[in-house]
């Protein structure tokens, strides 16, 4: 990449950015604010009753051995922070999510002891545990233990007070989105849980965020602006911890936690609408299983605090957002003809635009590939890549110019976009510009229909000029056959034989990988259809 390419792809990214992340970044980096070991403030007394929170799997497999991200280690062998670990680890390892992990009762000696072992070998300030989005979960899931009925030590509630002091001089307001709510969460936990004037700071700078980052974050049909269905169903049970919070003290801040709790089942119905009969989330942008808590659990969390979840059935645009359900009988079909997120905020984006999902028969059928890994490395790129995800690829580019681990230059720009399901099918379509940089300023225009027993998907790429690909990949449980030139049959795992047709297209079957958790790689097939004549077609049948 010679110097004026890689100087226009730092503008192009740059250039989206807000002046207070530009500024922010600068003052983070300066900055070196010295940790508060004052003693603690008093503990503030509990009027109310605090819920069961939400639950994820258990990470800690003995006294001081983990599991994150499917990958083992232990005190003994890699201490607080192995710097041969991937950050992601090392940042898991500090959040302290077995805390408050399915039965905790049973591993409650552990925690016991691996609290204070934490506090003694990580100095204040010092570390991967001190960066401010771990140090802002380990807070919030250290307080959460305690009011679960929990005792805390009187080294513990001094360390909860200097990690809240260091937080609240290390707000990641260069960074924004779900980071900086996270800083607010903890800043509004500590506020709480503590007394007196400093503690009413910590609460007052908390709510400041809250006020200001809720409406911009929070979509008008209730998606995380972010646009990854992981990262919704971590702020919706971010939402549900502060709604139990704020009952259980009942500390004078009902006005806020009432546009809170109008967003939570705007929420509760975005996640349902994104995710499959199987209850489980789609795979849009950075996404996996085991890093939220399953929905299943985020609903019954809900319900305790009094909230409905009735389940969606009927198809769905969601306009904001950009995303479209379908759903019949045999089907459901989640689209994607949204923007790649935040102009000034895209990290977690994927170059995906006008994929889908579509599960048959209540299995999983098309399937994005999913996110394994975070860092910089080809194995992300790949992931984050447009032939990763069910759409077009045109001379071999990405739709959106995805770099880095989190980086986006050009994005592509979803446009003309329709939906109607009033004539028995169900149909939306769109069209985006991700690859008008390229010559000829090539448009990608997707149409998907639901009708009956019938699943169809049209793309055309004009002006023709380059080579376009159509890649749909297939859940490594489906079973793919070509039977001629351009058609076969998909068997599903519970029996049932579809068949698929491509047309007049020249249609292959290739391996691929499907990547469903951190540190996780499965083989399935892809079906990949040339475009010819600007065009191809795929359309599945079944009886």
């Amino acid at each position: 990449m010679n110097a004026l390419t890689t100087a226009d792809r730092y503008w192009q990214t740059i250039r989206h950015l807000r002046p207070g992340q530009i500024t922010g970044r600068i003052r983070y980096r300066l900055a070196s604010p010295r940790p508060g070991q004052s003693p603690p403030p008093p503990t503030r007394d509990r009027v109310g009753t605090w819920q069961v929170p939400g639950r994820r799997r258990p990470s800690l497999t003995g006294p001081d051995r983990f599991i994150f991200l499917n990958e083992a280690g232990s005190l003994e062998e890699n201490g607080w922070d192995d710097q041969g670990k991937e950050k992601l680890w090392r940042y898991n390892q500090h959040y302290f999510d077995d805390l408050n992990a399915e039965s905790p009762d049973g591993r409650s000696g552990w925690h016991q002891r691996l609290i204070p072992s934490w506090i003694e070998a990580n100095p204040p300030g010092a570390g991967t545990g001190w960066e401010p989005y771990p140090t802002s979960l380990r807070l919030v899931n250290w307080i959460k233990w305690v009011l679960s009925g929990n005792e805390p030590g009187q080294d513990m509630l001094a360390s909860l007070a200097v990690q809240t002091r260091w937080l609240a001089a290390r707000l990641e307001w260069h960074l924004l989105g779900n980071h900086l709510l996270a800083n607010a969460k903890a800043l509004v936990f500590s506020g709480l849980f503590f007394d007196g004037a400093e503690a009413r700071q910590w609460l007052q700078t908390g709510l400041r965020i809250l006020e200001r980052e809720i409406p911009e974050q929070i979509m008008s049909d209730g998606a995380h602006f972010e646009l990854s269905p992981m990262y919704h169903a971590l702020i919706l049970e971010d939402f549900l911890d502060l709604t139990n919070v704020s009952r259980a003290f009942q500390a004078g801040i009902e006005p806020l936690f009432a546009a809170i709790s109008e967003r939570i089942p705007l929420m509760i119905g975005w996640l349902q609408a994104m995710s499959h009969p199987d209850g489980r989330i789609s795979f849009f942008n950075d996404t996996a299983f085991g890093v939220a808590p399953e929905n299943q659990n985020l609903m019954d969390y809900a319900q305790r605090l009094g909230f409905s979840t009735p389940k969606r059935t009927e198809p769905d645009w969601l306009q904001d957002s950009g995303y479209i359900r379908f759903e019949n009988q045999h089907a459901v079909v989640i689209a994607d003809f949204a923007r790649v997120g935040p102009d000034y905020l895209p990290g977690h984006a994927h170059a995906d635009t006008l994929s889908f999902e579509a599960s048959l028969f209540g299995h999983r059928t098309f399937v994005n590939s999913g996110t394994s890994l975070y860092g910089t490395g080809t194995e992300r790129l790949r992931q984050r890549g447009t032939d990763a995800h069910n759409t077009v690829t045109v001379a071999g580019t990405n739709s959106s110019e995805i770099w880095s681990g989190f980086r986006v230059a050009r994005r592509a720009r979803v446009f003309d976009v329709s939906c109607d399901w009033n004539g028995g099918a169900q149909t939306a379509s769109g069209c985006h510009d991700g690859y008008a940089r390229l010559p000829g300023r090539p448009i990608h225009r997707r149409s998907v229909k639901l009708s009956g027993q019938c699943l169809e998907v049209v793309d055309s790429v004009t002006p023709t000029e380059h080579e376009s690909v159509a890649r749909f990949h297939l859940h490594p449980d489906v079973a793919i056959q070509q039977t001629s030139a351009s058609s076969g049959i998909i068997k599903l795992p519970a029996g049932q034989t579809l068949t698929w047709d491509a047309g007049d297209n020249e249609p292959s079957v290739t391996s691929t990988t499907w990547h469903p958790e951190f540190g996780k790689m499965i083989e399935n097939q892809c079906l990949v259809i040339p475009l010819r004549d600007d065009r191809s077609i795929l359309k599945i049948r079944w009886d």
